[in-house]
């Protein structure tokens, strides 16, 4: 039943553009698949370690630069630049991770969120690098074997295989024994060493892959708006993030992919009312909290423990 419904998502995603024929609509789904990944990544990192971490901005942030970088500066291509905005953040994560995941929860919160504001710093004022306020402009169009993906519809497909590629990867990390590992660590930290488990290595590891893809997120996005500038480091992006994994519920898998492809839509499906769409929108978050406490992944679960309880009786 889950393989038919996969298949049947996934066809719904491949019809897009030929269905709608709108470049709009197209750019608002190639949106959310972004968003989605990055919003899995995180998911990975607090949803299954349970590290509430604000890097992701930075990382996010570092990955849309390192590919720009690459391609205008360097001279690299768009497949180099991806190669060095996910080199460039497993370093940057590992040498982050290592010692702060040694501190306290609250204190790792702070670190990272101090570590997405200085990435935001940097890319602002390292004018001779970054460019600055000006921001990198003109990126070109990805090509592979002489197609260039130089159109929406085109870079839409392009966002779908990496949508595919990096939900998948992180399915499979989620339900393996690293997963589980991840969740034991989360639940009850002190019985996982007495088990023999290492927390400090799984987390680094949660925390590094987390970099790695939201990075390379990242580093497709801007090639999809064609500038990288500090405004991409706009906590807009942070929140969008998290606002996902807590609505489908941290943890969950599929509940934040749902999430995701939902909260993107919802602020375009809002512009009936230009002068009030972000005030319904923040409206319905606000409800989706009340209602939904453990998010919409939570809600299912308990609605299923209801009705065994009640067959039970």
């Amino acid at each position: 039943m889950k393989q038919l419904l996969f298949a049947a998502a996934l066809l719904a995603l491949a019809a897009v553009p030929p269905s709608f024929g709108s470049n709009y609509i197209t750019g608002v789904v190639l949106s959310g698949l972004v968003f989605t990944v990055a919003a899995a990544a995180l998911n990975l990192v607090y949803g299954y370690a349970g590290l509430l971490s604000f890097a992701q901005l930075g990382f996010w942030g570092i990955g849309g630069y390192c590919s720009a970088l690459t391609v205008m500066r360097f001279g690299g291509n768009f497949w180099e630049g991806l190669l060095v905005a996910a080199l460039v953040n497993a370093a940057i994560a590992a040498a982050v991770g290592l010692p702060t995941l040694r501190t306290g929860r609250h204190a790792f919160v702070i670190i990272t969120l101090s570590f997405a504001l200085l990435c935001g710093l940097v890319a602002r004022d390292w004018v001779s690098l970054t460019r600055g306020p000006l921001g990198i402009p003109g990126l070109p169009a990805p090509s592979l074997f002489g197609f260039a993906f130089s159109t929406v519809p085109r870079f839409y497909y392009l966002v779908l295989a990496f949508a595919v590629l990096a939900l998948g990867f992180l399915f499979a990390l989620g339900t393996s024994r690293i997963g589980d590992t991840l969740r034991a660590i989360k639940q009850n930290e002190p019985l996982a060493r007495s088990q023999g488990v290492s927390p400090l290595a799984y987390k680094l590891a949660a925390f590094v892959i987390g970099a790695i893809v939201t990075g390379l997120a990242g580093a497709i996005y801007v090639f999809y708006l064609k500038i990288v500038d500090p405004l991409f480091l706009d906590f807009y992006y942070m929140q969008t993030f998290l606002i996902v994994v807590i609505i489908g519920g941290a943890g969950n898998f599929w509940g934040v992919v749902l999430a995701g492809l939902v909260m993107v839509a919802l602020p375009e499906a809002l512009r009936f009312s230009n002068d009030l769409r972000m005030v319904i929108y923040g409206a319905i978050l606000v409800v989706a909290m009340l209602v939904l406490p453990r998010g919409v992944a939570g809600w299912f679960a308990d609605r299923r423990l209801a009705a065994l309880r009640a067959s039970l009786k």
